[in-house]
C-alpha cells in the first residue's frame, strides 16, 4: 500500500489573530473528487470562511477551493457551501453553546490525515475587541525582542 503524503497543512492566520479559541475539534468534510484533488495540490484558502447551523447539520461557508486544472465539464464551483462531519453529541453542544453565548465557530486549519482524507480543525471562538488585539501585538514584539538577545 503507498504511502499518502499529509503535507497539506493549510491555516486560517486571520482568525488567531481576531478570535480567542476556547474549544478545539476536528471534522471531516463532504467533498467532490475535483475538490480533494485541489486540496491535496494545496489549492484551498480558509480566509473569512465561517460556519454555521442549518438544519441541525453543520456548514462551512466562503471557503475557497480552486478549480482543479485537470478536469473536464465535473468541476466543482470554488465557493460552494460545504458539509462538516461531526458527531451528533459534538453537534447539540456546539448548537447549544452558539446560541446561548454569543460565541461563533471558525475554521483555524485544513489538513489530510495518515488515511488520506481531508480533515477540519474548528475552534468555538469569543471574537476579541481592539485592545485585546493590541496586547497580543505587544506580546508578540517582546518574544520576538527576546529571542533576538538571546
Amino acid at each position: 500500500m503507498s504511502k499518502i503524503s499529509n503535507t497539506v497543512n493549510i491555516e486560517n492566520r486571520r482568525a488567531k489573530f481576531d478570535f480567542q479559541f476556547l474549544d478545539t475539534l476536528t471534522a471531516g468534510l463532504v467533498l467532490r473528487g475535483t475538490e480533494i484533488k485541489s486540496i491535496r495540490e494545496g489549492k484551498a484558502g480558509l480566509t473569512d470562511s465561517y460556519c454555521y447551523f442549518k438544519n441541525d447539520e453543520l456548514f462551512i461557508r466562503n471557503f475557497h477551493i480552486t478549480e482543479y486544472e485537470n478536469a473536464s465539464f465535473y468541476n466543482h464551483e470554488p465557493m460552494r457551501e460545504r458539509k462538516l462531519l461531526l458527531s451528533r453529541q459534538e453537534l447539540n453542544k456546539l448548537q447549544r453553546r452558539v446560541k446561548d453565548s454569543g460565541l461563533t465557530i471558525v475554521p483555524i486549519k485544513l489538513f489530510i490525515n495518515e488515511k488520506g482524507f481531508a480533515k477540519l480543525n474548528i475552534a468555538l471562538a469569543r471574537g476579541k475587541k481592539e485592545f485585546d488585539k493590541r496586547e497580543d501585538i505587544k506580546k508578540r514584539d517582546v518574544e520576538r525582542e527576546m529571542n533576538r538577545r538571546f
